[in-house]
């Protein structure tokens, strides 16, 4: 991950006090229905320097959508130009919408030292891991399917048909995750405190363990 003092364009990028050498990305996936946000917000509340990446989508945005917070909305011929020119760490289309993470942006943030999260599914996550392998993964699993199942039934926001379907892709998912070699963590989400916890435990852990070999005794 870069450190260094040079953006993108070639200029000298300004130190800033905050600055540290610390930058690390992080992967958070799960299945839908399986508390991923709120364990990514959890994250995101609990270490100081975090930063959360916002994705951009083709998704129509919602009255309960917040520009640039929940994502960046964009049109589908801006997202294939940002795509074609190359602005995306990582792009997919889930249930016919399309969605990217600005490259940029997050190079930005870990050369400043950050903590940055990315909420991305396990396709995404592949990318990720080919144009930045020293990336961190987290998957959080549900404590079984019944219960996953369950979870996608209590959000009561779509018809049994539709539930069948994210449920089904959900156990694929988990099988993809598990053996794409991806997530040096797997989480499961049986009690959202005791989740969060354990995910930044492990974050603050693998942060540490960096920092050390890179200042050894």
């Amino acid at each position: 991950m870069g450190t260094g003092g040079a953006n993108n364009s070639g200029q000298a990028r300004r130190t800033l006090p905050t600055d540290t050498r610390d930058g690390m990305l992080l992967i958070i996936s799960g299945p839908s229905g399986v508390g991923k946000t709120s364990i990514t917000r959890g994250v995101e509340r609990s270490i100081a320097d975090s930063v959360f990446s916002v994705s951009a989508t083709t998704r129509p945005k919602t009255d309960a959508d917040v520009e640039g917070v929940d994502y960046h909305f964009v049109t589908d011929a801006e997202f294939e130009r940002m795509r074609a020119a190359r602005e995306f760490l990582e792009s997919a289309e889930v249930f016919g919408r399309k969605y990217g993470t600005p490259r940029r942006w997050v190079e930005e943030q870990l050369a400043r030292g950050r903590l940055v999260i990315l909420e991305i599914d396990v396709q995404g996550a592949r990318q990720v891991k080919g144009a930045m392998p020293e990336a961190f993964g987290l998957f959080v699993l549900p404590p079984g399917e019944e219960a996953l199942l369950e979870r996608l039934r209590a959000r009561k926001r779509e018809p049994e048909e539709a539930i069948q379907r994210r449920f089904a892709e959900a156990r694929r998912e988990i099988a993809e995750a598990r053996a794409s070699g991806v997530y040096d963590r797997f989480i499961v989400n049986d009690d959202l405190p005791s989740a969060i916890g354990e995910a930044v435990e492990a974050v603050r852990a693998e942060r540490a363990r960096r920092s050390e070999s890179r200042n050894p005794r």
